[in-house]
């Protein structure tokens, strides 16, 4: 038996999170969204006028499907496939047809999973996948920001047989004078570091160059920008 300790930041306590409920506009699709960083949930769970709570929970993994977007078997362009068709981008009309292109190339087949790993798009990070799309930043810079900038992964619990596993551990609270500062700070800092690594690629791949070469899944020019 694989157990892991997970916790989920919400304004309210949850005990007995629900299957098929939630916002299927998330990075993920529908699901129930986690993290193994008490501090970082405590963040997730305020705003700016309202404190929260880390919900913690212990789910046995044993024998569930998970895809892991992080394990070496899938890149970045993998998991931006994803967000394009669960999450709302804003694109010009030649992105429009990147974006098709995308999701017919690098996909991943990940309904069927119980459980998706992988990047959170948190508000700075989303608008970096943004600029890629719409060509203002490069394949190289999106994949460095995204490796450096703290960005921390989320567990998002999808399937019914996964909801099963799900035991209630209990709740700590997060106050919004303490966690809403470093919530900001995590994002400044990410904009920071993405605005000083803006010069550092004077040639790059954007996503014309993926779209026009029409690059594919495993192609070893992905992995040689990523790793």
């Amino acid at each position: 038996m694989y157990k892991k300790v997970l916790y989920h930041g919400s304004k309210h306590i949850i005990d007995k999170p629900q299957y098929g409920i939630g916002n299927p506009k998330n990075d993920y699709g529908l699901a129930f969204y986690c993290t193994e960083f008490i501090e970082l949930a405590k963040e997730w769970a305020v705003d700016e006028e309202n404190g929260g709570y880390a919900n913690c929970y212990e789910i046995d993994m044993s024998n569930l499907d998970i895809l892991n977007l992080g394990n070496g078997n899938y890149n970045i362009l993998n998991w931006l496939a994803i967000l394009l068709e669960n999450r709302t981008f804003r694109m010009n009309i030649d992105s429009l047809n990147m974006r098709d292109y995308i999701l017919t190339e690098f996909l991943p087949e990940y309904n069927g999973m119980d459980i998706i790993k992988g990047y959170r798009a948190d508000d700075s990070y989303f608008s970096f996948a943004n600029a890629f799309l719409n060509n203002s930043i490069s394949l190289e810079k999106l994949a460095k920001v995204m490796k450096l900038g703290e960005l921390g992964e989320q567990y998002a619990i999808k399937s019914s047989k996964a909801f099963e596993r799900i035991v209630y551990k209990g709740a700590f609270a997060a106050k919004q004078e303490e966690y809403f500062p470093r919530k900001k700070y995590r994002d400044s800092k990410a904009r920071d570091f993405f605005a000083a690594e803006k010069d550092t690629v004077a040639e790059g791949v954007y996503m014309i160059d993926v779209f026009r070469q029409q690059w594919r899944d495993g192609d070893e020019r992905i992995q040689r920008i990523i790793y």
